[in-house]
């Protein structure tokens, strides 16, 4: 059983022992201080939604009747994506948010991500601030005729596509002309609901639904990488007529809370999920009215495939790289004023609608992009830089030190171009490759990304990587 506290929340797997897994103690101490932390700073209401995993219902009736025992108005979003949630909190003018979802996780974990009065993640200070709370116990429950009320929502994914079909850079009428034919594989969670209704509000034409059931059994792996998305590639490439065109435009997957989102082009191949950030900022690049503030500013994570860089800067932008982590990308992008930016799983953060990595918003977007292009997602797809990224990671046990793992790499690699801003990123600018080394946050692992202009490059930079951690682990 695992139990992983980090600034970002708290995630686990349900069952076991109270300390070394979610379980409703747990659920109940962290829910408890949270919301202490809410009132601390004069909050009177938060929003809530989950993820469609089966533990999904249980844990959020433990958060919502922890946060009204201490005084706090509760809005219940029910069954809803990460996005969404952060959008209702300022609508709704709370003081804060938790998402209950695991996101790329399997569906015996679960997690409480947590949000501040803007809708945005918190901070490392302030969650440092509340993983103190909890540890201590510091909390004031209120009295019986002070306890907070219950409300449920179910309006704001409606409300959520709206505000991205009135958005002036999604063009509906564009999208309905293209006659897309669009499969969608949803994981079983909320992305069944979502997706498939903004579909149809954007007027595309046919619209095959894969795991859509909300049932929180998901079918595969949900994290929506080349391996795990074989599936809907088979359905997409084996509907080719016979005449070479592809019956099926695109397929579109999410993860389980809707904030990633991956691609799959007409004839069957990954658009890639490093490139769904790079097409978007593309096409917001070249439509973003002139004179916006920060016009052509991008930002990805030091993870992120550098296309990103390559074509903010032909479009005289200023691109700019930052720690891994949704809360680390939107503190650079305000400080640069970034029209676009989010990370490179397939996350885009387009601040004119939040900040925050939005799927849906992202659908819209690469639509509108396709459509007017009139291209395939194959032609699309070649006039981006051709790079290819490895990801691996190595498994941790409490015998291996990371910070001596990590600083015998950098020293091993001192004469290369070195960043160690979040974890240790290694730069070989003859070669235009890179590999990127860091401990997980949610995970108890080292994520260890290599990329470089062939897939067989990319492996091998990150099988040498990979070799002199185990020696280094050895020793």
């Amino acid at each position: 059983m695992t139990l992983i506290k980090s600034i970002s929340g708290i995630r686990g797997t349900i069952g076991g022992k109270p300390g070394d897994a979610l379980t409703p103690i747990d659920t109940v101490k962290f829910a408890a201080a949270f919301g202490t932390w809410v009132k601390s700073r004069k909050g009177k209401r938060i929003v809530i939604g989950r993820d469609a995993r089966i533990s999904g219902e249980m844990v959020s009736s433990l958060v919502s009747s922890t946060l009204q025992g201490l005084g706090l108005d509760v809005i219940d979003l029910g069954l809803s994506t990460t996005p969404t949630v952060e959008i209702a909190v300022p609508l709704e003018k709370a003081g804060g948010g938790i998402i209950l979802t695991a996101s790329h996780n399997p569906s015996q974990w679960n997690a409480l991500k947590l949000l501040n009065n803007k809708g945005e993640f918190i901070s490392a200070a302030d969650g440092a601030e509340i993983l103190k709370l909890a540890q201590d116990e510091n909390f004031d429950f209120a009295t019986v005729e002070k306890l907070g009320r219950y409300k449920k929502n179910h309006h704001y994914i409606k409300k959520h596509i709206e505000l991205i079909k009135n958005h002036m850079l999604v063009d509906v009428k564009a999208i309905k002309k293209a006659k897309f034919h669009v499969v969608v594989d949803a994981v079983n969670s909320s992305g069944g609901i979502c997706v498939p209704e903004l579909l149809e509000e954007l007027g595309v034409k046919k619209i095959k639904k894969m795991y859509c059931e909300p049932t929180g059994r998901f079918p595969h792996n949900p994290e929506p990488l080349p391996e795990n998305i074989k599936e809907i590639c088979k359905v997409v490439r084996n509907a080719r007529l016979p005449d070479g065109q592809g019956k099926y435009d695109l397929g579109i997957i999410v993860d389980p809370d809707v904030d990633r989102l991956a691609l799959v082009m007409e004839d069957g191949r990954p658009f890639g999920e490093e490139y769904t950030l790079v097409a978007v900022a593309d096409y917001v690049l070249r439509n973003l009215p002139a004179g916006k503030a920060g016009k052509g500013n991008t930002v990805s994570n030091l993870s992120s495939t550098r296309a990103l860089r390559d074509i903010t800067e032909k479009a005289r932008g200023k691109y700019t790289a930052a720690a891994v982590g949704e809360v680390n990308v939107v503190n650079t992008m305000k400080e640069t004023k970034a029209v676009i930016g989010g990370e490179g799983n397939g996350g885009v953060i387009f601040p004119d609608l939040h900040y925050g990595r939005d799927a849906l918003m992202g659908i819209a977007l690469f639509l509108t992009h396709l459509a007017k292009l009139k291209m395939k997602a194959s032609e699309l797809r070649k006039l981006y830089p051709a790079y290819f990224i490895s990801k691996n990671k190595i498994e941790l046990t409490p015998q291996i030190d990371v910070n001596k793992v990590l600083e015998s790499v950098k020293t091993k690699y001192r004469h290369e171009k070195i960043n160690t801003a979040d974890g240790v990123k290694i730069d070989f600018e003859k070669k235009r490759e890179w590999v990127h080394l860091r401990k997980s946050n949610t995970e108890p692992i080292i994520r260890i990304y290599a990329e470089s202009q062939s897939a067989a490059k990319a492996a091998e930079l990150a099988k040498q990587i990979i070799k002199d951690i185990q020696e280094i682990i050895k020793s």
